[in-house]
């Protein structure tokens, strides 16, 4: 999963997905697409989001997101969908928010082909040991979301960080 070569030709397909695809995966897609564009690595990565549910299929992300995304100076631009099995196959790196979402994703993967690929957003999270869950802060206030951005970026730091051994020129 981390050990693909990440080339122009060949940029990685990443995926961040969570329940509704309004919260949680928008603010880690924005998050790690602020970081790329930060150090200038566009031509090297694809990033999506996907949400296990089709609850809100079509809606922008989330107000509140949005609101605590747009302080740390992060836009978020996802349009919620619903992960289909074709994702399976066409991204390089699926990672959940929560074990429901991580089981929802391997549930579609019957044959256990694509489990190489599939992690938790919080496996990346510096301040953990062990496995991790991204809190769903939709219920709560704003107080919940910033904690999901500082748990988001922290781990989105990170994995970039990681990626950017396997960029080759």
């Amino acid at each position: 999963m981390l050990n693909k070569e990440i080339t122009r030709e060949d940029p990685l397909k990443i995926c961040f997905v969570c329940l509704g695809n309004i919260c949680r995966s928008p603010t880690a897609q924005g998050i790690f697409q602020h970081l790329v564009n930060e150090k200038g690595l566009q031509p090297y990565f694809e990033i999506d989001s996907a949400g296990t549910a089709s609850y809100h299929t079509g809606e922008p992300a989330n107000a509140r997101s949005q609101e605590v995304a747009n302080r740390h100076g992060v836009t978020l631009q996802s349009t919620a969908r619903q992960f289909e099995q074709f994702d399976l196959e066409y991204y390089d790196l699926i990672l959940a928010m929560d074990r429901e979402n991580l089981r929802n994703i391997e549930q579609m993967d019957s044959g256990n082909r694509f489990s190489d690929k599939v992690a938790m957003l919080r496996d990346f999270d510096p301040d953990v040991e062990g496995p991790a869950e991204v809190p769903d802060p939709y219920h709560g206030g704003m107080q919940g979301f910033e904690r999901v951005f500082d748990i988001v970026q922290r781990s989105c730091e990170n994995l970039l960080d990681k990626l950017q051994n396997n960029i080759r020129e």
